[in-house]
């Protein structure tokens, strides 16, 4: 008897072509293609945590949510980031997640955890681009431009 596994996928949904992929350079640029991607219904409800997936050149690869929490907070669990972003190829990361409660500030643990990823990170020879906390209007706080990256 053969010994059989399931396989193990990620999939694209939307079919962009490579050659239509957004490029960001700017955490405006970034925060704006997240946000137009955001599920606005559950914003002022729940914390979402998402990543996006950079190719070498800083084209969007696509967006994937990592977890979806209560009100005050989400479980991110590093494993299920780490396997996307090795799945998927890409070499550059953004973080984002929202608050809820419209406070843009980041907490003692979102910093934790920013400085976590990006240890991690540095050993797969990827980067950590940003992390943006995005408020229900919109609004977003970028830790590279507040230079806490």
């Amino acid at each position: 008897m053969k010994a059989q596994v399931n396989e193990i996928k990620i999939s694209y949904k939307g079919g962009v072509k490579s050659k239509n992929w957004i490029q960001v350079s700017t955490s405006a640029q970034a925060a704006e293609v997240l946000f137009e991607n955001w599920d606005k219904r559950t914003m002022e409800l729940q914390e979402s945590f998402k990543i996006v997936l950079l190719n070498n050149s800083n084209k969007v690869k696509g967006i994937c949510q990592i977890s979806q929490g209560g009100i005050a907070g989400t479980l991110v669990d590093m494993r299920i980031i780490f396997a996307t972003v090795l799945k998927s190829l890409s070499v550059g990361l953004i973080l984002a997640h929202n608050h809820p409660s419209g406070k843009l500030e980041p907490s003692k643990a979102d910093i934790k955890l920013t400085n976590k990823i990006k240890k991690a990170a540095s050993v797969f020879d990827i980067r950590l681009l940003d992390h943006l906390i995005f408020a229900p209007d919109g609004d977003y706080y970028s830790f590279s431009d507040n230079g806490i990256l």
